[in-house]
């Protein structure tokens, strides 16, 4: 991969792989080319000094210079392609490798202008899911700013007083999910990071795993709390759950929660560099189907342990590897990862828990320290 050429076009603000090759937050697509082993960028002149100071690892061409050799003095704009096809042509290059997200209409003007492109099958950057300790500062950083947010939001349920109807009423009003939320944001923000889609969802809205939550919160009930900001400054994200019940919970809710702790444990006992992921998925399955909690389709309805046991993160908050059946993946020292099992069961409702960990040549790290504690 590294003695391919490369080229992507897109923002660095929503482009994890542009992002990683730049290092530059550009809200507009901008042209990425490495050529020989060499990075360049070419820049408007908004962003021309920028890139020069930001991006020193990259050759900084100006977007105006171009154009105007295309299309003639006092051009300063020209196709995208048309700008490609130049800079090429002057490096003698007449083929390039993009990623697979390249934007098709860019690939068939560039082919237009006589200019293979070829899609890259893997990832544009596989060293991606390799976290250099730089990498690794700064997702711990982002886990920080979780912390923060999931500490709050475990405050204010504590704090949180039961009204005779059993709802949640936290500062003379009701909490809800979406105030709650709300909370978890500003604490996020004020420390330098983005919460964006939080999830906080009580009862039966918690059995379905990515149901983000509404309406007031109930006591004697599991809530689920999971957090997933990006920092602001390096766009690297953290994600951390966790379940907890204002008040008392039930048996069957207490069962599973010991039970979702303990596969977590069952996990971190399986993470060792060159072990299979899926032979670690199954030992969650196998673990669940154990205590005695089944997984399968029930009243139209998944219920039990129906997802992955965790992901990768780094720049996007789901990026490889993937803990879950089928998986190809090893573990390998330098990736991150989530170790998040979970059960679910309409009627009594959902347990997660979930930290991020970093793989070792040893025993893995957790990067979280923020409580697990089921009752507040």
């Amino acid at each position: 991969m590294p003695s391919e050429n490369l080229l992507h076009i897109a923002d660095s603000d929503r482009d994890a792989d542009m992002l990683y090759a730049t290092g530059l937050f550009v809200p507009d697509p901008f042209i990425y080319l490495r050529l020989r082993g060499r990075h360049y960028v070419v820049m408007s002149d908004l962003e021309f000094d920028r890139a020069k100071k930001l991006a020193p690892h990259c050759r900084v061409l100006s977007l105006a210079a171009y154009a105007e050799k295309i299309k003639g003095p006092g051009v300063k704009r020209a196709p995208l392609a048309e700008v490609v096809r130049e800079i090429l042509k002057e490096r003698k290059v007449r083929s390039v490798t993009v990623p697979a997200s390249f934007p098709h209409g860019l690939a068939v003007q560039l082919e237009k202008l006589n200019v293979r492109v070829k899609a890259n099958r893997g990832p544009l950057f596989p060293q991606r899911e390799f976290k250099t300790p730089d990498e690794i500062r700064k997702v711990k950083a982002a886990v920080a700013m979780t912390e923060i947010g999931m500490a709050e939001a475990i405050q204010a349920i504590r704090r949180s007083r039961i009204d005779k109807s059993g709802r949640l009423v936290y500062r003379n009003a009701t909490l809800t999910s979406e105030k709650l939320q709300a909370i978890i944001g500003s604490a996020i923000y004020t420390a330098g990071g983005i919460a964006s889609n939080t999830i906080v969802a009580g009862g039966n809205q918690a059995t379905d795993p990515h149901e983000r939550g509404h309406g007031p919160l109930k006591a004697h009930q599991p809530i689920i709390i999971d957090i997933f900001p990006r920092a602001e400054k390096t766009g690297y994200y953290g994600d951390l759950t966790r379940t907890v019940v204002r008040g008392r919970a039930s048996d069957a809710v207490r069962k599973m929660y010991a039970s979702v702790e303990k596969a977590q444990k069952v996990c971190l006992s399986k993470i060792r560099a060159g072990v299979q992921m899926a032979t670690t998925h199954q030992a969650v399955v196998d673990h669940f189907a154990g205590d005695g909690f089944s997984t399968g389709r029930r009243n139209n309805h998944m219920e039990g342990f129906f997802h992955g046991t965790g992901h990768g993160i780094g720049l996007e908050i789901h990026e490889a590897p993937n803990i879950g059946q089928g998986s190809k993946d090893k573990f390998r020292p330098g990736q991150v990862v989530t170790v998040e099992p979970g059960l679910y069961y309409p009627g009594t409702g959902g347990v997660r828990l979930e930290d991020d960990v970093l793989v070792t040549k040893g025993r893995p790290r957790i990067l979280s320290r923020v409580e697990k504690v089921l009752e507040v």
